[in-house]
């Protein structure tokens, strides 16, 4: 069983939570979200909001700045590498803090993956229907980051400039 071991990231002024499904390798050892080099969702947010995100400092405060907040689905689960496909067992994590301690009224999820367990283990407790965005994985080959950004797009109605 691998554990979730970073920290929710958001505060008080939190509108929006976007939820990953577990943390990749690369990101275990950054401490911090969508931190491998090839997954593009750094880079997406970036294009969208015309901001240059590079280092984790800037990220934290590109996620305050838009009233952002991350987390992910699982607390622990089986996983082999970084693969979503392979995850099973799952203890989810109570993202209910985030939503009593925030503003958040809308919820994201990267990928299908993320989405059906968020489903399966999350959403009856907390009440909020999730809107299921594309993996920004780089294992979701079939989308362009081109097409990624149009279909991210749908966060500039939600999220503060």
């Amino acid at each position: 069983m691998e554990k979730h071991t970073i920290e929710p990231f958001y505060d008080e002024n939190s509108e929006v939570l976007i939820l990953g499904s577990f943390p990749s390798i690369k990101s275990r050892e950054a401490g911090f979200y969508y931190h491998h080099p090839q997954n593009r969702f750094w880079k997406v947010l970036g294009i969208l909001f015309d901001e240059e995100i590079t280092d984790i400092a800037s990220k934290k405060k590109f996620l305050t700045k838009h009233h952002i907040s991350l987390f992910d689905v699982c607390a622990s689960c089986e996983i082999k590498g970084s693969s979503d496909a392979s995850i099973k067992n799952v203890i989810p994590n109570d993202i209910g803090v985030i939503i009593h301690n925030s503003k958040v009224k809308t919820i994201f999820v990267d990928g299908k993956t993320a989405y059906n367990l968020y489903n399966k283990y999350i959403r009856d407790n907390i009440g909020i229907e999730a809107i299921c965005l594309p993996s920004t994985s780089p294992a979701n080959a079939t989308f362009s980051l081109e097409r990624l950004v149009e279909e991210y797009r749908i966060l500039q109605k939600y999220v503060k400039d």
